[in-house]
């Protein structure tokens, strides 16, 4: 059985190491589903005030639970 880290990161919901503002969850969630990530942030901040409140529960509980992202590892460099 998967871990919940392993199932969210095969299905490509990961939190990126660049393009972070704060923890990364609204860039992981951009990326995810193919928005712009201030687009994404902007969308998740308007969906939130509709429910007031829950931007105190629901962000610091996808930033706990959306594993990083990999860092990619340089190749040898070959300096001349």
């Amino acid at each position: 059985m998967d871990s919940l880290y392993e199932t969210m990161r095969r299905h490509g919901l990961v939190r990126p190491v660049g393009d972070r503002v704060l923890g990364g969850v609204c860039a992981g969630l951009a990326r995810r589903i193919g928005l712009d990530p201030w687009a994404a942030r902007l969308l998740f901040v308007l969906i939130l005030m509709l429910l007031p409140g829950s931007q105190f529960l629901i962000y610091p509980i996808l930033w706990i639970v959306m594993p990083t992202e990999a860092p990619v590892e340089a190749g040898p460099s070959f300096v001349k």
